[in-house]
């Protein structure tokens, strides 16, 4: 089947772009560069490449970015910089610096939550109210199951008494951080929805803990934040499996549907940085008839 097939490469590419030689991998990210300046260097980042390296992670963009610095200027070129970073999954703009100064106004600029983010998600369901902000403390826990993982998930402030239902204070979780999310439905269509989400703050997997625990919408191939006490592949509506031509046993191949549109950067003037989702977003977008030719 076409479409399982296209699942199926999609996870052996970005297995595959781990494995390549940096060079490799370096020339891929300069074939994705959206714009360049004296300062900045912008890239369109692929899905499944890691931005940190960690274990069993053989490449990933931090260790490239001295021969990309090489390819785009010359040998005695200063590695780029890192300024933010987004989940190995996600893909879209990303931004490096061309030396430790602006990286360090840059780190500045998200920290100080002057950089605009915006990303497009397709997400299971439809939330409601159709537009609003979340805006529930998150915390990492571990999850004690067969198998005992690490999440990211909600500490709420509030929570209803089980006695009589009212509202109550929680006593905060010291370890919690803010977490800010505006939300915003642009197509709804197949049991899922094209969302378009500005984080406020930049808490790990934010946007993904958002939907899922605090609106009820995991994200399209969100594995890990579609149930809380267990690692299992998202269960798909039936509308939805039917329109991707997949079957519920291969939903585990269906890759995370977040994209970093666009990010508005104060840099001097502001630079407006605008990136397309990568062909199998757009492909999940036509198949589940979401249509956004008007946005």
């Amino acid at each position: 089947d076409p479409a399982q097939r296209r699942v199926r490469e999609l996870a052996a590419l970005s297995k595959r772009l781990q494995q390549v030689h940096p060079n490799v991998l370096a020339k891929v990210l300069k074939q994705e560069i959206l714009y360049q300046n004296e300062e900045i260097v912008a890239i369109n980042k692929p899905y499944g490449i890691p931005v940190h390296g960690g274990p069993r992670v053989k490449n990933c963009i931090a260790d490239v970015l001295p021969i990309l610095a090489k390819m785009l200027e010359n040998m005695k070129a200063e590695p780029l910089h890192l300024c933010h970073r987004l989940d190995k999954e996600t893909t879209g703009v990303m931004v490096l610096a061309r030396n430790k100064e602006v990286a360090e106004r840059i780190r500045l600029l998200f920290k100080t939550r002057q950089v605009e983010k915006i990303y497009w998600a397709i997400i299971l369901g439809d939330p409601a109210p159709a537009e609003g902000i979340v805006e529930i403390p998150i915390v990492e826990k571990e999850v004690r199951s067969h198998q005992s993982h690490y999440k990211m998930t909600l500490a709420p402030n509030y929570c209803l008494s089980p006695e009589d239902g009212k509202v109550v204070k929680i006593r905060k979780n010291r370890d919690a951080e803010i977490a800010v999310t505006r939300y915003r439905l642009l197509a709804a269509s197949s049991a899922c929805s094209l969302l378009e989400l500005q984080p406020i703050t930049g808490v790990k997997h934010q946007i993904r803990v958002h939907l899922a625990f605090g609106l009820g919408c995991p994200i399209l191939g969100d594995h890990k934040y579609s149930h809380w006490s267990k690692l299992a592949p998202q269960k798909l509506p039936e509308i939805t499996l039917k329109r991707l031509k997949l079957e519920q046993s291969k939903a585990r191949h269906l890759p995370l549907h977040l994209h970093a549109h666009r990010l508005s950067l104060p840099l001097g003037q502001r630079i407006d940085l605008v990136c397309k989702p990568p062909q199998f977003f757009q492909r999940t977008l036509k198949k589940l008839e979401l249509d956004i030719a008007k946005e």
